[in-house]
């Protein structure tokens, strides 16, 4: 087992695990660590824990110190000139007419690099930047092509929901998100219901997903032909979180399938599937209510 603490550079960034060797470090301390960067200034968020070897990246960097009153200083002072160095930058773009976005600057807290995050739908040529930066900021210049989710997670707003968006808030890392799981979900497949921000899928949708396919397990599909206590019947609407299935009985065969009126709700376990539907509609039946039109170019969209 190997000693670790856990450290962000930024609210809601990437918690990176350091060696805190003999440093007193404690939960919501400000430390300075060795990066591959150079060294840099940080919080620690997560105090000394024990955790086996594949559970980090080797070498692992030490914690020089806790932070200082002039270490505090100087961070702050690089916010403000981070600032500064945005409004020149952004000076520097328009004379140079660049198709491209500035979203942040950030001084690594030994001065040695300014790195420029933006965002741009193709290759920028930016050397000329680049040379105009160097000669005003006398250090090493970085420009650093960012996507949409960056681009969100470093301007940060409110989501759908009325909150903060969760990655400015707390969530650290991106994990994948497919229109798979909203529709497991059974949620609309409506591009602006379920994109945020940035334009891409939701990333709340992968929070509930794996309680859903457990749920889900058993459930038929919308069009699925199912044996009921009342007799047979297909399935027009599913609650997956209330284990429940919507049909409309058969009440006719002949010459063809009619289904009756009014629908009928039974427990996942009432119910049993005799016939899947592979489209989810029969054309020999009468018409079951369907969800809004989808578009699957935009959907796919959301995934890029």
């Amino acid at each position: 087992m190997i000693t670790v603490v856990g450290v962000r550079f930024k609210k809601a960034g990437k918690i990176y695990y350091f060696d805190p060797g003999d440093v007193d470090v404690n939960k919501d301390d400000h430390v300075i660590v060795e990066t591959a960067r150079g060294v840099e200034y940080g919080e620690c968020v997560i105090g000394r824990r024990d955790i086996t070897e594949d559970q980090i990246i080797s070498p692992l960097k030490p914690v020089l110190r806790t932070s200082t009153s002039e270490d505090d200083e100087i961070h702050i002072n690089n916010k403000k000139k981070a600032k500064e160095a945005l409004e020149v930058c952004l000076e520097k773009i328009h004379l140079h007419q660049l198709d491209m976005k500035l979203i942040d600057v950030e001084y690594t807290f030994d001065n040695n690099k300014v790195i420029f995050y933006f965002t741009a739908d193709g290759r920028i040529d930016f050397r000329e930047l680049v040379k105009d930066l160097a000669a005003i900021f006398r250090t090493r210049i970085e420009l650093r092509q960012i996507g949409v989710r960056d681009e969100s997670k470093m301007v940060k707003g409110l989501g759908p929901c009325g909150r903060e968006i969760c990655c400015g808030s707390w969530l650290g890392d991106f994990a994948p998100v497919s229109i798979k799981m909203a529709k497991d979900q059974n949620l609309s497949l409506n591009p602006v219901k379920i994109s945020g921000l940035c334009g891409r899928l939701m990333c709340c949708l992968k929070y509930e997903y794996d309680t859903y396919v457990q749920i889900r397990v058993g459930m038929p599909n919308r069009g699925d032909k199912v044996k009921t206590p009342e007799g047979n019947a297909y399935v027009v609407d599913t609650n997956i979180l209330l284990e429940q299935v919507k049909v409309r009985h058969i009440v006719k065969t002949s010459p063809h399938e009619e289904l009756s009126e009014d629908i009928v709700a039974y427990g996942k376990s009432d119910i049993k599937v005799i016939e899947v539907s592979r489209s989810h509609a029969h054309s020999h039946v009468a018409p079951i209510p369907t969800a809004e039109p989808v578009d699957f170019v935009a959907l796919k969209k959301l995934e890029d």
